[in-house]
């Protein structure tokens, strides 16, 4: 059902998404295609903060902070296997691996790297500072607008 929290709290990650995605871009190789990395991360931080976020609104301000914790780790986590997925269906194209096992186990190697190639510090900084905003912001219209 739809809520202001729900609509605060996908608005919010989505924006988030995309702060933090314009943070990763200057992480990557130069030669990266992009492609549709920005709307489709935006869409995946709507997607989280409607369903993930937006469900646990109205709990307390603790909890808000939790819950945009909790969002935003969600959000990353969802980011980064995406990503990966889209990496192993780029390189499956050009049979670059022998059977279906292989690309799975690519999927998880290529998440693995992009964790590790995101992992610095004004992206986790980001990371908390938004999930924090985002949770006190869902709060917030859960608590105002019914």
């Amino acid at each position: 059902m739809p809520t202001a929290a729900r609509l605060m709290a996908g608005v919010c990650l989505a924006a988030l998404a995309y702060v933090l995605s314009s943070i990763v871009v200057p992480l990557m190789p130069e030669s990266t295609d992009f492609g549709i990395f920005f709307p489709l991360n935006s869409v995946l931080g709507f997607g989280v903060g409607w369903f993930v976020m937006g469900r646990r609104a109205g709990r307390g301000t603790t909890a808000a902070i939790n819950n945009g914790l909790t969002g935003v780790f969600v959000l990353l986590l969802w980011g980064v296997m995406v990503q990966a997925t889209n990496e192993m269906v780029r390189r499956a194209m050009i049979n670059r691996y022998d059977n279906a096992f292989e690309a799975m186990v690519a999927v998880f190697q290529l998440g693995a790297e992009y964790a590790y190639m995101i992992a610095v510090v004004p992206m986790g900084i980001a990371a908390v500072v938004g999930a924090v905003i985002a949770g006190l912001a869902t709060e917030f219209a859960d608590n105002n607008w019914k």
